[in-house]
């Protein structure tokens, strides 16, 4: 399939090729285009060519601002001017309080109790309102109607939207164009916006090439929902990648189950393994659920003939007081 045939996204509110080629031309002033890099000893680790898409590098250190930024610039002026808002951990929070900033108008973020600090802090910097809540997937939602109700800013949801996956997409697009031959790309899946993404600009740009998401074992609802072919909802996850505490969405799902090929969970043990040879070995900071990916190429789960893998290194935005191996 070459870029100039259109393939049918698999739900008519699903983001199509002409949405994500817009995203991308929408957060170019504002996003960074972020590098691959490569390292032999991390190849000869994984027994394969592995090439890292650096979103720990992108504005707020994460791939989120990818999908925040163009949602928010796709909003009319009488919509931006009642704000925007949402429920977040940490990356998507951070992500929406900087593009509404860029754009002028306020933010209001809810965070579960548990965030990380330093999440809490780079939200708070970037001058959006925190509302904090219990850490379940039902207060954080019943706060947001809330708040919602309050202000009358426009919900933008962390990735249940068209916009946040058209956004995210641009990620595994710019990875096509700065490695052309891979045969497969791997991502963390939380809520799905960034394994969906990547998975629609794989398909309708090179569809030969297999997507692949990563999650923890102790947080395996995405693993469960497709196997099943319903949506788990994720109760009580426990995990160090805090990025991936979240259930799939009602949009997110669909696209996952036409054209993720699978979903693979992996140990506790190998999330921090990944995290800690990322950083020894290529000397970039990266945080635990960026680091679950890799981690599945260290447990083998995925087949020989993967030898060319894109990897998606979500987020950078660590807790320098609370690394996992401190303890160790």
């Amino acid at each position: 399939m070459t870029d100039d045939q259109k393939p049918e996204a698999p739900d008519p509110k699903a983001p199509d090729l002409e949405a994500i080629r817009a995203a991308a031309e929408r957060i170019r002033p504002y996003a960074h285009r972020t590098p691959v890099l490569t390292s032999s000893s991390l190849n000869a680790m994984g027994g394969a060519e592995l090439f890292f898409k650096c979103e720990n590098l992108q504005k707020v250190g994460a791939f989120k601002f990818r999908g925040a930024a163009n949602t928010v610039f796709s909003l009319s002026d009488a919509e931006a001017s009642r704000g925007v808002a949402t429920h977040s951990s940490g990356n998507h929070a951070q992500a929406l309080a900087l593009a509404s900033r860029l754009r002028g108008v306020p933010a209001h973020i809810v965070m579960p109790e548990n965030s990380p600090r330093v999440k809490v802090a780079a939200v708070r910097g970037y001058g959006a309102r925190i509302i904090f809540c219990p850490p379940t997937q039902r207060d954080r939602e019943q706060t947001l109607e809330k708040v919602v109700a309050r202000t009358g800013a426009v919900f933008i949801h962390p990735y249940d939207n068209p916009g946040i996956i058209a956004g995210q997409g641009t990620c595994a697009m710019e990875l096509m164009e700065q490695v052309p031959d891979l045969d497969t790309v791997i991502a963390p899946v939380g809520g799905g916006g960034l394994v969906s993404g990547t998975a629609l600009a794989c398909r309708f740009i090179r569809p030969v090439i297999r997507v692949i998401g990563v999650e923890p074992k102790g947080a395996d609802d995405a693993f469960r929902s497709l196997r099943d072919g319903r949506i788990y909802p994720s109760e009580n996850p426990r995990t160090i990648a805090d990025g991936l505490r979240t259930s799939l969405g009602t949009l997110t799902f669909p696209i996952i189950r036409r054209y993720v090929e699978r979903i693979v969970t992996v140990e506790e043990e190998s999330i921090v393994e990944a995290m800690r040879a990322v950083w020894e070995r290529m000397k970039i900071l990266i945080e635990p659920s960026a680091a679950v990916p890799f981690a599945a190429v260290l447990e083998g789960k995925l087949e020989r003939r993967s030898r060319r893998i894109g990897i998606i290194l979500s987020g950078g935005n660590v807790d320098l007081d609370g690394l996992p191996w401190l303890d160790a």
